[in-house]
């Protein structure tokens, strides 16, 4: 299960998927998950969202008391 491994392995989830949303709600952080709240688009837009944010994304990463971030 990714969400299992992920949080075995320290690694940031990154995802549309509103499930692991809710997982994240539920059950709080290892892992860290960022939600992309963007839709359809094509996987060029979803780098340049996370290019754009790498700054907020490295901050995230780094924090202990934040679980989710969500980019949109």
């Amino acid at each position: 299960m990714i969400w299992e491994y992920a949080k075995a392995n320290d690694f940031i989830i990154v995802s549309k998927d509103s499930d692991f949303h809710q997982r994240s709600l539920l059950y709080s952080h290892p892992p860290k998950f960022i939600y992309l709240r963007i839709g359809n688009c094509p996987t060029t837009t979803i780098v340049q969202i996370l290019r754009n944010n790498y700054a907020i994304i490295s901050q995230f990463g780094n924090t202990e008391q934040e679980s989710i971030l969500v980019l949109v």
